[in-house]
Parts: structure tokens; sequence; C-alpha cells
């Protein structure tokens, strides 16, 4: 493109030298050696306007200038006209400053018109006229482009950026979903654990004294294996689909509060006396507070079952703001650390939610407590 334009403003030069100029005057110098140099060199350095525009727009007019001066047919500049107009579609990172680019033209177009003015030996009144427009027009054309295309540039990097920040948002919510994912087998598979253990050595130890108790105790290893089976399945699911549901609505939505009899009962089964109070009236909870609950309390029955001895009192009251959960058991003399894995997955799905969670140790009892907020987390 540069190669043609400097071809076409050279060979339209020519062309003007060759026909006499504008004004046909017939004492014009006629086109010869010196005037196919001028010519190139008002017109040829365009090929190089990329790297320097000013400087060969100086280049351009300079010789045009020349041309005017030593008597060659006048008409309009097509190399410097086509150099303005690229020195105002060029970048700022190639341009010099604003007012050294305006004083370089206005000089450059004073002594264009200066050289037209002494070749004529009068005062250069059409071309300084004519000037003006077309190298006024080109810089007027080529500022407007240059400004189309930086606007269309500066969207299409906005609109990058934004599809970047989207992606990496979609990544962020399938790495929580994936967390909250891990934590949710978690929870499942240490409880199922638990549960099988006990009933596993209830049933050795009933197997010849209580076959009765013994089947009992198998069957209860069958169903919480099975059910837990089915929950892990649905999580690996989930997985396999990256953090979404299939699209048939196969997976059913997690448990909650309403799953606390189930529960109970399965620890009950297991040897492990539960007794639950419920306070205040009860309210419907938001899908994420529901399941936080739930697997609050199904991982401290689960401590509880693994460290306390005998009885675990379960504590649920549905306040003005906030639902507040309390599981209490006597502890053996070690009970659970403060930094198992899952009080710390009780305490991050409690503080998700904005809620608070605690546990304490005294007077031989082990408890937690945790308040979450009706609103907390959303869906």
């Amino acid at each position: 493109m540069d190669a043609a334009i400097a071809a076409g403003a050279f060979a339209l030069t020519l062309g003007l030298l060759a026909s006499g100029g504008a004004s046909s005057d017939a004492a014009a110098r006629g086109l010869d050696l010196l005037g196919v140099v001028l010519a190139a060199a008002s017109t040829l350095p365009l090929l190089a306007w990329r790297r320097a525009p000013l400087a060969v727009f100086v280049a351009t007019a300079a010789g045009s200038a020349v041309l005017n001066a030593v008597g060659y047919p006048q008409g309009p500049p097509f190399g410097p006209t086509a150099a303005v107009f690229l020195l105002a579609l060029a970048p700022d990172e190639v341009r010099p400053r604003t007012w050294v680019t305006a004083a370089t033209v206005t000089s450059l177009f004073a002594v264009h018109a200066a050289a037209a003015g002494y070749s004529e030996d009068g005062f250069p009144t059409v071309p300084l006229l004519f000037g003006i427009v077309v190298w006024g027009g080109a810089w007027v054309i080529g500022d407007r482009v240059r400004l189309r295309r930086e606007r269309m540039a500066e969207l299409e990097a906005r609109a990058q950026r934004a599809e970047r920040d989207a992606e990496r948002e979609r990544r962020l919510a399938a790495a929580e979903e994936r967390t909250r994912i891990a934590r949710d087998l978690h929870d499942s598979a240490g409880h199922a654990i638990n549960v099988i253990l006990v009933q596993a050595g209830a049933a050795r130890l009933l197997a010849e004294q209580d076959p009765a108790g013994a089947r009992a105790a198998l069957a209860t290893i069958e169903d919480v294996a099975r059910e837990t089976l089915g929950e892990i399945d649905q999580l690996v699911r989930v997985l396999r689909e990256n953090g979404r549901a299939a699209s048939g609505g196969g997976i059913e939505p997690p448990l909650g509060l309403a799953g606390l009899a189930s529960l109970v009962e399965r620890h009950h089964s297991a040897g492990l006396d539960v007794s639950v109070a419920t306070h205040g009236p009860e309210r419907p909870l938001g899908p994420a507070v529901d399941q936080a609950a739930y697997r609050i309390l199904q991982e401290a029955l689960t401590n509880a079952a693994r460290h306390g001895v005998g009885s675990v009192d379960v504590t649920v009251e549905y306040g003005a703001d906030s639902v507040e959960l309390a599981v209490s058991n006597p502890a053996r003399e070690r009970g659970p650390a403060g930094a198992g894995h899952g009080l710390i997955g009780m305490r991050e799905r409690a503080a998700l939610l904005g809620g608070t969670f605690e546990t304490v140790a005294s007077n031989g009892r082990f408890s937690v407590r945790a308040r979450l907020p009706y609103g907390g987390g959303g869906s």
C-alpha cells in the first residue's frame, strides 16, 4: 500500500510537469532530468511514512517547494498533500508533539507558498488559498480516520477484556463450586464411614449372641452404603459437568434440615442417644443456608459419635434473623482437635454465609455452635 501511494503520487507529479501544470503556462520549464529527480524527492519518501511521518512530510514539502521555485509548472502538490494526510493518520507513538507538528506544517506551507510566489514574481494568492483548502482537508480527513481507528481498537480491547474477565469469573465460580462439592464429599463420606464402622463392630459382637441384632446392623450398613454411594455418584456427576447440573435434571437437590430426622435415626441405630430440641417458629430457609445447616449438624454428629460418649444434645433455634445450631456431647479425655478437617469445614460453611462458628470444651463436654443468617450466601 505504501509503495502504491508513493508510485501514484510520483506518476501524477510527472504527468503534471509534462502537461504544463494546471494553468498550462507556456513559459514554465519543461520536464527534464532535474524535474524527474525533484518529483521523486517530493513523492518517493512516502515509502517511509510509518517510521517517521513528520520527516517524510518535511522531505516531500521541501522537494515540492524547490519544484515551484525553479520554474516548473505549478499544480496540486501530490506528495506533500499525501504526506499531510499520512501525518494526521499516524499514531501518537511515531508522531512528535502536537505543537511541533503544527509549527513544522505551518512553516513548510509558508515556504511552499513563498516558492510559488517567487516563481510567479507576485503574491501567491491562488496557491495560498488552494494549499489551505487541500492541506487542511487532507489533515482533517487523516485525523478523523485515525480517531475512528483508535475508537475501534479501544472497543475491541474492551470487548477482549470483558471476555477475559467473564472467563476468569467463570473459572472462579467453577473453583468455588468444586470446593463446595469436595467439602460435601468429605462430610458425607466421613459420616458414612463412621456409621459403618460402629455398625460393623456391633455386628461382629452380636454375631453369635444376637443374630437378629447382627442382621439389623448389617442392614443398616447396607442402607448407609447405598445412600452414600448415591450421594457420591451425584457429586461426581456434577464435577464431570464442570460444576453445573446435567441438563436432563437428573440430579436431586442437596439435603437440608428436612433430612435431620433420618440423620438422627441413623445415629440412633448406631447406638448413639441423640435428643433434638427445636425452638422458635420454624421457617423456610434458603437453599444455601438449609444445606449448610444440615452439613454442620451431620459433621457435628459424626464427631460426637467418633469422639464422644453415649449421648448427644442437638438444638435448632429459629431466631429473628438467623438460625442457630448447637450440638453438645460428653467428650472423652482426648476430644476432637480444634484444627480437624471437620471443624474447619463447619467453620468455613458458616463464614461463607456471613455467620459464626465456635467450639467450647468445658466440664467434660464438647459443644459446637453455629449461627447462619437467613439471607446468607443467597442460593
